[in-house]
């Protein structure tokens, strides 16, 4: 049966516009009992259709086969195998994160014996109430599809199954096929046309002509509309269809996090990041819309500020979306369709539409004093030791526009949003759906096997970096080269700013010795207090070329010194973990404590009840325009 799984996926394939490319450029994997036998000896046979990489942390080749996914833009992705156990549940993180960024993964943890014949086996749940039940039922509220194979011939469905929604754009996300170790080495004449080269076709549905003509309409009476461009745009490679219907009609542009890349960052109708993370430029523009087009946004509490930056009373949406059940959010006309084809036939349905003069105009302005502001930013000067903002500064100004700056959590992401200045639609790689702590490294990994030919600079904390550095062996191993700027703020910084906000003066949030039974708060920091952990000595120790920065100055010349270098590098360098950026009229629903003994606190509470109020249900439809 394991035989017959490899050979099946290595003859996937996908086609768009006329492009064809296998689905499947290899498989991560762990071996343990659960599937040594199994997948591990199918993988051995069938190495040359199916190449195997070996990865040291289950949940981090999940990441690297979203990152991997993602920058193929869902056409081509990896699979997964781990033993039964904690080789499986590694894996479910990883599935969680798959399927909310809606990436697609096909994931094949081994399960227990289905026969039962030596039950329990190491490593096997026994649940009394249910015979049926493994750890590997985890991963059914986060796949998009779940499947049990306890015979060999149920292979032949639940694969056809499977790679159906691996290849729906509408519903991929991570696909679970839990395999029993026993039922993999167990023999089946599968029919020959099972093995045959089979083509999924992603096609590039449009809506009906009559929504394309009533999302038209609302924008013919709108005077302050305002696109909200998300990964879906960057997915469907809809990016110049986007760029020429804001040329062709004025109307200026946002991005999520998923989306930013989706114009350059110079356009004079490119505003920036929008909502909890967002650019004055955008923030102001979308207090004021009265119509938002989204295209291929699920619309998350970042995006729209916790649902607060949209404020005109008449605002109503336009969803672009292949995903209906994105498209039909805040009560928007949904135009449910390939974001490029759909872009295409709006723009054909707005021949003569052009926003006022003034709007255009000031859409420019806010991009031009928006750019003041980053290079503000990026040159503070900060000391003695540099704020993130010009860490960041430094390594954008370095990169070319092809290069990929990869992040995932902390106040990175948020900083990247507001401040990278992006080129390319691929160049910005941040996963801000799950927010995965550890996936930078992982995901850099992914991001650089999906193509070589580009740079990947992984920006991570030191938070990050602790939970899973695993992958830069892989990296080192299989000589796919990654520049890792690790920047050191002695805890977990961006908590530790929530933690202010909230009035609980950075609580849980720092790395220091336990003293008078705490680890201390902000407010007793004293100079020196950090603990002696030497995170550049340990990633040399993983097989990285390891340079140390003690200024910015000395940070552009170490990414100088990595562009020669031909493994992995990390550059490690301290900053400031309180030199912030600020929020730039923004919001984000954290709920405080509603009552308490701590002072800061009650006055944190009222601030966050008189930000409460802005929060809106956007519940205004078509009809009632």
């Amino acid at each position: 049966m394991a035989q017959a799984l490899v050979r099946f996926l290595a003859n996937q394939y996908v086609e768009r516009d006329g492009t064809e490319q296998r689905l499947f450029a290899g498989c991560f994997g762990i071996f343990g009992h659960g599937n040594v036998a199994g997948v591990g000896q199918a993988l051995q046979q069938y190495a040359d259709a199916m190449p195997y990489y070996q990865a040291r942390n289950e949940q981090a080749m999940v990441h690297a086969a979203s990152a991997y996914a993602r920058q193929k833009n869902r056409l081509q992705t990896l699979a997964c195998t781990a033993s039964i156990g904690p080789g499986a549940t590694n894996m479910v993180t990883g599935a969680a994160l798959a399927t909310i960024n809606r990436l697609p993964v096909l994931l094949l943890p081994g399960d227990v014996f289905a026969s039962r014949r030596p039950d329990p086996v190491l490593q096997q749940l026994e649940a009394p109430h249910d015979g049926t039940l493994s750890v590997n039922d985890c991963f059914g509220p986060v796949s998009r599809y779940f499947d049990r194979v306890v015979r060999p011939e149920q292979l032949i469905p639940t694969t056809l199954a499977a790679i159906r929604v691996l290849t729906n754009q509408a519903e991929t996300g991570a696909v679970t096929l839990a395999l029993p170790q026993d039922v993999q080495t167990e023999a089946y004449d599968y029919p020959g046309a099972f093995f045959e080269k089979r083509v999924w076709r992603v096609g590039r549905p449009r809506p009906e002509t009559e929504m394309i003509e009533r999302a038209a309409a609302l924008v013919r009476g709108a005077r302050r509309p305002i696109i909200v461009s998300g990964g879906g745009t960057i997915y469907s490679e809809a990016t110049e269809a986007l760029g020429r219907l804001a040329e062709q009609t004025g109307i200026p542009v946002a991005e999520t996090q998923a989306g930013k890349g989706c114009m350059p960052y110079d356009h004079p109708l490119a505003l920036g990041a929008v909502g909890a993370t967002g650019t004055l430029a955008a923030n102001r523009a979308a207090r004021g819309a009265d119509l938002v087009i989204g295209v291929g946004t699920r619309w998350s509490d970042f995006t729209t500020a916790s649902k607060t930056a949209f404020q005109n009373p008449d605002v109503r949406f336009v969803n672009i979306n292949i995903a209906d059940f994105d498209a039909h959010k805040h009560a928007g006309l949904a135009l449910v369709g390939d974001a490029r084809a759909t872009l295409e036939a709006l723009g054909g349905a707005l021949p003569d539409y052009e926003v006022e003069g003034k709007y255009r105009e000031q859409s420019g302005r806010a991009n031009g004093e928006w750019d003041r502001e980053v290079e503000r930013l990026y040159c503070l000067d900060h000391g003695p030791l540099p704020a993130q903002s010009e860490v960041i500064g430094a390594v954008n100004s370095f990169s070319d526009s092809e290069d990929v700056v990869v992040c995932a959590a902390g106040s990175m992401p948020g900083d990247l949003h507001k401040l990278w200045r992006t080129r390319d639609p691929k160049g910005y790689h941040v996963e801000y759906g799950y927010s995965t702590m550890g996936y930078e490294i992982a995901g850099g990994l992914g991001v650089k096997m999906a193509d070589p030919s580009r740079e990947v600079y992984v920006m991570c904390g030191d938070g990050s970096y602790l939970m899973m550095n695993s992958e830069i062996v892989t990296s080192v191993q299989e000589g796919y080269k990654l520049t890792i700027v690790l920047v050191d703020n002695s805890g977990f910084s961006s908590i530790g700013a929530l933690s202010r906000s909230v009035g609980s003066d950075g609580f849980g949030t720092h790395y220091r010795y336990r003293k008078n039974g705490t680890i201390g708060l902000d407010s007793e920091e004293e100079p020196g207090e950090t603990l002696p952990v030497d995170l550049a000595t340990n990633a040399e120790s993983l097989g990285a070329r390891v340079l140390r920065a003690r200024s910015v100055d000395g940070l552009r010349d170490a990414l100088g010194e990595a562009k020669t270098v031909d493994r992995t590098v990390v550059i490690h360098i301290a900053v400031d973990r309180y030199a912030g950026v600020p929020d730039y009229e923004s919001f984000w629903d954290v709920p405080v404590a509603e009552v308490s003994e701590t002072e800061s606190v009650v006055a944190a509470r009222k601030l966050y009840a008189e930000n409460r109020k802005a929060e809106r249900r956007y519940l205004q439809e078509e009809s009632r325009r």
